[in-house]
């Protein structure tokens, strides 16, 4: 009699999990880079729109930037000096204290980053990092093709004047992002024009305007509304 108690009890947990898990299935999104990703006001301009397509209780959002960090530092293929920071572990502490013990039906990795390497010109090793990263991310999430949402770099510096890897690195990131069906990317042109935050005119700046950063956030939040969609 005990025995059948037990097992009557296992059932009833496990359905009420399964029940919780189809009646809340959670989306991780996860957004990191360096400044231009730190810019964006996502309280405003990216949870909203996930919400409401997904659901408050759906939704799980991961935010870590780190201003004039180049990928090196999130790519744990590359050993960093102890003046560099190992980005990619802390990113992933915050995603281990936000999902805890949940189980997710979709992750997705959003990424605005590329500014440093393009003036350091790292561009040539910027599309093996990338990758890595990603399915770094993918392997440590246990989630098999999670899916990517790319930034590409704005129109800054279109000449390589002053970062000579610039347009280089632009290329890169269309054609990781056309490389799988659930990558995409979200252009960024013209966001950099008009008043930042401190009152001062932007034209065709490094860094996106305040409302550039607005509209920035809105982009990523359909484009990702759109991949997951796409691969249901």
């Amino acid at each position: 009699m005990k025995l059948k108690i037990t097992v009557l009890f296992c059932l009833i947990i496990t359905t009420v999990f399964n029940c919780k898990n189809e009646e809340h299935p959670l989306h991780l999104f996860i957004l990191s880079g360096q400044s231009n990703m730190q810019g964006i006001p996502i309280n405003k301009s990216f949870i909203p729109i996930i919400e409401t397509t997904f659901g408050k209780k759906n939704v799980l959002v991961v935010k870590y930037a780190q201003d004039g960090k180049s990928i090196r530092q999130w790519d744990t293929n590359y050993k960093s000096t102890r003046e560099e920071l190992n980005l990619y572990d802390r990113l992933l502490n915050k995603i281990d204290a936000k999902i805890k013990n949940d189980s997710t039906q979709t992750v997705t990795f959003i990424w605005m980053q590329g500014e440093s390497d393009a003036k350091k010109q790292l561009g040539d090793t910027y599309e093996k990092s990338l990758i890595h990263l990603y399915n770094r991310l993918s392997a440590d999430l246990k989630k098999e093709d999670i899916h990517f949402i790319l930034g590409r770099l704005n129109d800054f510096d279109m000449n390589n004047e002053n970062f000579p890897h610039w347009t280089m690195i632009r290329d890169i990131q269309m054609k990781v992002a056309s490389s799988h069906p659930k990558f995409d990317w979200v252009n960024t042109d013209d966001l950099n024009d008009g008043v930042n935050r401190n009152g001062t005119i932007l034209n065709n700046d490094l860094h996106m305007s305040e409302k550039g950063y607005e509209i920035l956030g809105k982009l990523f939040a359909e484009k990702a509304i759109l991949v997951i969609e796409n691969n249901q």
